[in-house]
């Protein structure tokens, strides 16, 4: 990895890491401070629920309607999509762009120039990939701890916040991992912007039906959202290994594969 670009990178996406973070702490914190309101009127809101189908609630980490009324079973159903949609889509759309980003917008020969080889180049900008991805995981779940904290009638589990923040940090660098490997199989200069954002939205949306719609619930293990817990109220509630290794093992190899792709990919300069 070479320092001097590493700096580079990280300066170049500041911006923009900023203005994601802020974006999802503004939205965690406007929601949370709905909660007083939701509990003041709460034979309303069960009375609106019950017309909701049990699968919506189950997908949003909500086993029992009583669990809305906890502060952290509110938390989870209302904001953990931020960092489970928004997070993806900034995990993704930074990696898939990052390697691309010399080649449409014809600098790649200053970059080339640079005594660098291929694999210091990746890991430059890979390293810059996962750091943002971490902090707006790290920065977001600190805001949303302490807007718990503000809002709360009582205790809620401060283990279940870290695991359930440590899903949505293990969703994003899979994602981020994706955006890599996706960007070594473009073989025109061009931004997969939409592609990416896409590609999130249509995982998204296919988890969606597979919990509300009982017959299509097998499909939803062909998305990563299948293996994010969110039932942050159940007892038995913690990190489950096949989670862990499927979210690992498939950031391994996404990046393993990308960047043995990007050491034999064509550069348009």
């Amino acid at each position: 990895m070479n320092m001097n670009l590493f700096r580079r990178e990280l300066r170049s996406n500041a911006l923009s890491l900023l203005i994601w973070t802020s974006v999802i702490t503004a939205l965690t914190a406007l929601t949370m401070s709905f909660y007083g309101v939701f509990l003041e009127n709460n034979e309303k809101i069960l009375a609106m629920i019950s017309i909701i189908p049990e699968g919506t609630l189950q997908f949003k980490g909500i086993s029992d309607v009583d669990d809305l009324f906890s502060v952290l079973g509110f938390y989870s159903a209302n904001n953990v999509i931020y960092m489970l949609v928004l997070g993806s889509i900034y995990s993704i759309v930074l990696s898939s762009g990052i390697l691309l980003r010399e080649e449409y917008n014809k600098t790649a020969e200053f970059l080339l120039a640079w005594p660098l080889s291929r694999s210091e180049i990746f890991f430059s900008k890979a390293a810059v990939v996962f750091m943002n991805v971490a902090v707006i995981n790290i920065v977001t779940a600190v805001a949303g701890y302490i807007t718990l904290e503000i809002v709360k009638r009582e205790p809620f589990s401060t283990d279940a916040f870290i695991i359930m923040s440590a899903y949505t940090l293990l969703l994003n660098l899979f994602f981020a991992s994706l955006g890599l490997f996706m960007s070594t199989l473009v073989k025109r200069a061009r931004p997969i912007t939409t592609l990416s954002i896409g590609l999130v939205l249509i995982l998204y949306f296919i988890f969606t039906i597979s919990n509300i719609t009982e017959g299509f619930s097998v499909i939803g293990y062909a998305t990563p959202y299948k293996f994010v817990g969110m039932d942050t109220l159940a007892p038995d509630y913690r990190l489950e290994f096949i989670s862990v290794l499927y979210f690992v093992g498939l950031s391994l190899l996404l990046t393993f594969i990308a960047v043995r792709l990007y050491r034999r990919k064509e550069i348009y300069l």
